[in-house]
């Protein structure tokens, strides 16, 4: 963990939640504090289940990005990453591909601390401070600029994130800045909040909770709602599915949308 005077230096409020510290919590890592703990407690007192899909979502990165390192995509560009942990998308895209080049991007400043620490003299990775709500900012980060080849594909991923983003922000807008100056053979993978018919009256509580964090609101959208986001991209098969059903090891199966959880998906381009 950083130390207080580290927080003090970069504004941090160890009182105050963090989105990327409940993940951490929700994950089993130890990059967080009281306050992130109690607040993902109350998440998971109203649906307890966060546990279980959160873990899933991870899973999810990790066939995803194994899939793409496979089919030979070598640079990878994950916004929104949040802290640290196991089974980060370097260390799968390169178990698969030992020269693919991973940039990280996240909002919250002790995810930059941590994460430099963490990656500390490896030339293949590196993680920025930036927002998504201006992508320009990190289509156009001169670090990105330099480590990725924008005539070869590269893998734009937005897990967990994109519900952060209110509808006034334009998500898809901001989406669709980010794959403009991509190359063909480039992918978009995104997973995104959902509440299934049986939780609908519990959004409220979930939304107050992640509130307090000071992300702004968390928003589930619909399966319809997402498809927007992969606008000019062929979406793989099995389509937009709840991430456990999202090529699974064991296989395809019939996925249950009735279930709260988080859908995901790759778009290919070109």
């Amino acid at each position: 963990m950083a130390s207080d005077e580290q927080l003090s230096d970069l504004g941090i409020d160890p009182n105050v939640p963090s989105v990327a510290r409940m993940y951490d919590y929700y994950l089993g890592g130890k990059d967080n504090y009281a306050s992130d703990r109690e607040a993902a407690d109350r998440v998971l007192t109203a649906m307890p289940y966060v546990l279980e899909f959160t873990r899933a979502n991870r899973g999810f990165l990790s066939r995803a990005v194994t899939m793409l390192a496979e089919r030979g995509v070598r640079q990878f560009l994950d916004i929104g990453s949040g802290l640290p942990t196991q089974e980060n998308t370097h260390q799968v895209a390169q178990r698969v591909a030992p020269d693919s080049r991973v940039v990280y991007v996240d909002n919250d400043p002790i995810v930059l601390v941590h994460g430099r620490a963490l990656l500390a003299g490896g030339p293949r990775t590196t993680v920025l401070q930036a927002d998504l709500l201006e992508p320009g900012s990190i289509i156009d980060h001169p670090e990105v600029r330099e480590r990725f080849d924008f005539s070869e594909p590269i893998a734009v991923l937005l897990l967990a994130v994109l519900h952060f983003v209110p509808d006034d922000a334009r998500p898809a807008e901001i989406v669709a800045r980010l794959l403009e100056p991509l190359a063909p053979g480039s992918h978009l993978v995104i997973s995104h909040g959902f509440l299934g018919k049986q939780d609908a009256d519990k959004e409220g509580a979930v939304r107050d909770q992640y509130g307090r964090t000071g992300a702004g609101d968390i928003i589930p959208r619909t399966r319809e709602e997402l498809r927007g986001f992969f606008q000019g991209t062929e979406v793989l098969a099995p389509g937009l599915v709840p991430v456990r059903d999202w090529r699974p090891d064991a296989g395809f199966f019939e996925p249950d949308m009735s279930r709260t959880g988080f859908l995901g998906g790759v778009g290919r381009i070109g």
